[in-house]
């Protein structure tokens, strides 16, 4: 397991304005040296061929898109093979887009029996042709631009014949935050999950109608500094919630892809704890 120190400027890099170039600097610094620095790059970054590919086997899946506010959204779709209407889920990515892995984790709500649309943030400035690229990508988007866009992905699935009008949400850290904005925006919204994401804006949680399950890795301190006073808003408030702290893992310990901060013991018993909260909500 790598130090708490490395973990925590890789996470400085992935979520704030840090060049790649800085950040291998600074990693160089703590670790003695480039080489040094370069051998442990392949720990932090995400690698694809990691994650425990989720077979598309009694599954029927394609791509799609819809119109957004500023462009064309596009998404990935993952249900059961047989059509038919199915509660549905919004699979929410990371601050990297829609990536192999989160096209994955479509495939694991699809095989627990949902509709899954995962969609691309990132669709209506272009491809990015590495994970790099979408981060600074993620810069240039309008927040308000953004939470439309999932929006309408509601709208959208509301046009499919595979869709019986039962919505759920999922989302991964930037993903996460995303999930909790919609869980206090879209009426429809029976769940929302939030995988150790920022928590709404307290005075939004009034509009809440959908219950929320959050999820937390306890070594993740710049995300964990908002759960107090979310909870208090939503207790005040009387939603239904529950929160999940997972000890001693880190932020993205449901990531697959990454082996430093990827927990299995923790990104199952998370996962398992998802399935049925959409079964007891949406289904």
């Amino acid at each position: 397991m790598l130090p708490q120190n490395i973990i925590n400027l890789y996470d400085e890099y992935t979520h704030k304005p840090l060049t790649r170039g800085e950040f291998i600097q600074k990693l160089a610094k703590l670790v003695g040296g480039t080489t040094a620095a370069m051998s442990i790059l392949p720990m932090l970054e995400s690698n694809y061929k990691n994650s425990s590919i989720t077979e598309s086997k009694n599954l029927f899946t394609e791509k799609i898109s819809y119109p957004g506010v500023n462009g064309e959204m596009k998404a990935y779709i993952a249900r059961p093979e047989v059509e038919k209407p199915y509660p549905t889920v919004i699979v929410i990515h990371e601050n990297r887009g829609l990536t192999l892995h989160i096209e994955d984790v479509a495939r694991r709500v699809a095989q627990a029996g949902f509709l899954a649309i995962a969609p691309n943030a990132l669709a209506p400035i272009g491809e990015v042709v590495d994970e790099d690229e979408a981060r600074k990508k993620f810069s240039e988007l309008k927040a308000e631009d953004n939470q439309q866009n999932f929006i309408r992905a509601f709208d959208y699935a509301k046009t499919r014949k595979d869709s019986n009008g039962n919505f759920g949400c999922v989302g991964f850290c930037w993903g996460g935050a995303m999930a909790n904005y919609l869980a206090a925006n879209v009426p429809d919204l029976k769940a929302a999950v939030a995988f150790y994401g920022k928590q709404g804006n307290t005075e939004d949680v009034p509009k809440i109608k959908a219950a929320l399950q959050l999820h937390y890795a306890e070594k993740d301190e710049r995300v964990n500094a908002g759960i107090v006073t979310y909870e208090e808003a939503l207790k005040n408030h009387n939603i239904k919630f529950e929160t999940f702290m997972y000890p001693g893992v880190q932020h993205a310990f449901h990531n697959d892809t990454s082996v430093a901060r990827y927990n299995e013991e923790a990104a199952k018993l998370a996962w398992g704890r998802t399935i049925t909260f959409f079964e007891k909500y949406v289904k």
